[in-house]
């Protein structure tokens, strides 16, 4: 009886992984995901082409793709500086319908505020907001002559409602990509297109080692004690392409350890 109950367990188990898979599959499929020459991009690009889409990826970093599309051959790769309006406009406009798009890209400075010089604040409106704004507009216009739907996801931060020091620049780009979310799903909504943002903390990659101390007085502020790793901002950004979040839209979620909440 027993040796029955556990095979009937195991195949329950087999079946409910199967299922979860199969779920979060994006098979037939076109995504584009911009800032993908690496870090968080990269590996958003690779799991989506694992999941069974096919890839564009966009970065303005040739060695960057090149390295991605040697360890993904069937990507594609698209070399685009997103701070060119008219050039990013022409290049996304060559690649036809998307069915799914991530605002990946983006950049970022540690600046007292009244130090901050326009430079810096032009590059990172440029790229975290402006950038958004022209390759959503788009894909969305594409999106709507299909008349199939889609999903939009922007990589935001907890920054953008979280305060910190030395970022203001930074953080207010943020938040205006999560109020760009939100307007952004009232109007596309009707064409059966989602938006929604994903709102990380701190990832702990290669180049934050060695400055834990600048971004300490967050991890003490975080319920959870730690920051994410990039697979956690992934599987987020994932679950919001896939049909598993079909009435999910206007969502900012954050992935902090519940920093957030305060």
């Amino acid at each position: 009886m027993r040796v029955t109950e556990t095979y009937n367990s195991i195949c329950l188990q087999v079946e409910l992984l199967y299922f979860i898979k199969m779920e979060g599959r994006l098979d037939g499929k076109r995504a584009l995901v911009t800032g993908a020459g690496k870090g968080i991009g990269r590996e958003i690009a690779k799991r989506i082409a694992e999941c069974g889409a096919e890839i564009f990826a966009l970065s303005r970093t040739q060695e960057d793709l090149d390295s991605l599309k040697a360890e993904v051959p069937n990507i594609n790769i698209m070399n685009v500086d997103l701070q060119d309006w008219d050039k990013t406009r022409e290049e996304v406009s060559k690649i036809g319908h998307i069915d799914l798009l991530v605002n990946n890209a983006g950049v970022g400075c540690r600046l007292p505020f009244i130090d901050t010089p326009k430079e810096e604040i032009d590059r990172l409106y440029d790229v975290n907001v402006k950038a958004v704004f022209n390759v959503s507009q788009v894909i969305a216009k594409r999106m709507i002559e299909k008349g199939e739907g889609g999903s939009i996801v922007n990589i935001s931060s907890v920054l953008s409602r979280t305060a910190h020091t030395e970022v203001s620049a930074y953080s207010s780009t943020k938040g205006a990509v999560d109020n760009m979310t939100r307007c952004m799903a009232l109007e596309l909504g009707p064409h059966n297109i989602r938006v929604n943002s994903v709102n990380p903390t701190v990832i702990m990659t290669d180049i934050m080692k060695g400055h834990e101390h600048t971004v300490a007085s967050l991890l003490e502020r975080t319920p959870m004690g730690r920051f994410a790793e990039i697979k956690d901002v992934v599987n987020a950004v994932v679950f919001l392409l896939s049909d598993q979040s079909c009435m999910i839209s206007g969502e900012c979620l954050r992935v902090d350890g519940g920093l957030g909440v305060y």
